[in-house]
Formats: C-alpha cells, sequence, structure tokens
C-alpha cells in the first residue's frame, strides 16, 4: 500500500529481457539503500516486487501484462521514474490509498503554465471516466493529486485536469511533461468499490443478468 506521496525521483538503469517480461534495474539511492528482498516499491504508480539490490540500485521483474497495460512498457535506459516504498504501519496518510495496481494509461493533452503552478490535462480511457470526479483523488505517474477540473459526461474523448505546484513539479517527474507523453493513472479504491457495488444492485433479482 503506497499513499502517493513521491520520495524520490529514479532512473532506469537497465532493462533486461527476461522471458516474455523485463528485469529491471533502477537507480534510487535513497530506496535502494534499505531494500529488502521480496518488498514492494512503486516505480511510477507501479508496485515492483525487490528480487536483488545494491548500495544504490534495485532490481524488480515486470511481467508482459504489466507492460502492456502500464507506461512502464515505453521506457528506456535512462527515463526517470517516480519512486515510492510502501507506507509503513502508523504512518500519516500524506496522500490518499495507492495500491499500485495500475487501472489504464493517459497521455498528456495540454501544459498550460501559470505564474506558480502548472496545470496538465490528460487524456483516460472513457471506462474510467466515471471514477475520476471534480477534488478527488487520482494517481498520475504514481503521485497522489486533486482533480482540479474534469469532461462532461457526454465528451467524447474524456479528460480531466491537475494543478501543480512548484514542489510538486520539482520532486515528481511530473514537472517534465509533455503533450502526447502516456502516463500510468490509478483511479480512488473507494470509486471503484462504489462502482462494484451499484453494478450488482442493478443486477435482476436472482443475481444473474
Amino acid at each position: 500500500m503506497f499513499t502517493g506521496i513521491i520520495e524520490e525521483i529514479g532512473e532506469i538503469a537497465a532493462i533486461t529481457p527476461s522471458g516474455d517480461g523485463w528485469r529491471l534495474t533502477v537507480r534510487a539511492p535513497k530506496a535502494a539503500s534499505d531494500a529488502v528482498h521480496g518488498e514492494s516499491i512503486a516505480v511510477s504508480g507501479v508496485c515492483l516486487t525487490v528480487v536483488g539490490s545494491t548500495s544504490d540500485t534495485f532490481d524488480a521483474d515486470v511481467m508482459k501484462q504489466t507492460l502492456d497495460v502500464s507506461a512502464l512498457g515505453t521506457v528506456q535506459v535512462g527515463t526517470r521514474v517516480n519512486i515510492e516504498k510502501a507506507m509503513p504501519v502508523g504512518a500519516r496518510l500524506g496522500g490518499h490509498i495507492v495500491q499500485g495496481h495500475v487501472d489504464g494509461t493517459g497521455s498528456v493533452q495540454e501544459v498550460r503554465p501559470g505564474e506558480q503552478w502548472r496545470v496538465l490535462r490528460f487524456s483516460l480511457p472513457a471506462e474510467l471516466a466515471p471514477l475520476v470526479v471534480d477534488k478527488g483523488s487520482i494517481s498520475v505517474a504514481g503521485t497522489s493529486l486533486t482533480v482540479s477540473a474534469v469532461s462532461d459526461p457526454d465528451a467524447a474523448r474524456p479528460w480531466f485536469e491537475v494543478s501543480l505546484i512548484p514542489e510538486t513539479l520539482q520532486s515528481t517527474t511530473l514537472g517534465d511533461l509533455a503533450p502526447g507523453d502516456p502516463v500510468n493513472l490509478e483511479t480512488d479504491i473507494l470509486a471503484r468499490h462504489v462502482e462494484r457495488l451499484l453494478a450488482f444492485r442493478t443486477l435482476p433479482e436472482g443475481g444473474s443478468r
């Protein structure tokens, strides 16, 4: 479990084919310094399991499905990534509950700079649009953000916006984004549970369609 509060910006140090997936070596000195085999680390919002580490890198295996459904499939050696270690029990929840289970990917549609902040508009898959609400929470590339605007329910191409303060622009990879760049998206787990509950309530009596 994570909070979406990024602890450091890491870098993809190596990509090694492994069956139909990859083994990633990520350079992240803070996370790697006390990483242990089997622990979870979120890499740009994707929960990965540590299978090896050095003083400044850790290795993680990425299965084909993860490469297909997340933006990790587009990384190259040198790509910067957001890093967050799992939340310890008893810690403050600074962002929101993030599982590291990516729902899908979006892409940057527009970047609007301001004097003190930057507004980014992202596309998102149509099936995720009902789960994203104005002033609600969303994880973008592993970063916990507050939605500042959403498209109308009948929009042909759904989108949402976030307003980023200087700290977020400096401390995460979101400050590097340009139109067209892909990002991992994870919607609020509470919204997903509500959607699932409502789906069952619409079933005819007897519990099957």
